[in-house]
């Protein structure tokens, strides 16, 4: 937390899905930071210590969104973790999420209902 407001890392390469994320979230009183790479993305979170992440699984490098979740993890995150990905809920019988540390999965886009309640719900 900062200012008391829970800090949320959205990392995707997309700058339109981050533009509409920050306005969802700090419309409702979070403070967003954001990082358009898998690098970007382990960056900010050594330095903001985020509440809560979001992660989009394709981005332009292969495998960067799997191969942040997995830094974050390996340097210790407690932070729930949100896979975004346009495979949605496939993405579960793809791959043990519990293994790669996340918290769950959405389908994107993303609903900004949908962005909450996984906060909410998980905070």
């Amino acid at each position: 937390m900062k200012n008391d407001k829970y800090v949320v890392l959205y990392v995707d390469d997309d700058q339109d899905i981050l533009d509409s994320a920050r306005l969802v979230l700090e419309s409702n009183g979070f403070i967003m930071i954001e990082a358009s790479t898998g690098e970007e993305g382990v960056k900010k979170y050594k330095e903001c210590s985020p509440d809560f992440i979001f992660v989009d699984l394709m981005m332009e490098e292969v495998d960067s969104g799997i191969n942040c979740v997995k830094e974050m993890k390996l340097l210790g995150n407690k932070a729930p973790v949100i896979m975004l990905s346009s495979v949605g809920d496939s993405l579960n019988s793809m791959a043990d999420t519990s293994e790669l540390g996340l918290s769950g999965v959405l389908q994107k886009p993303l609903d900004p209902e949908k962005l909450l309640a996984a906060i909410e719900a998980r905070i």
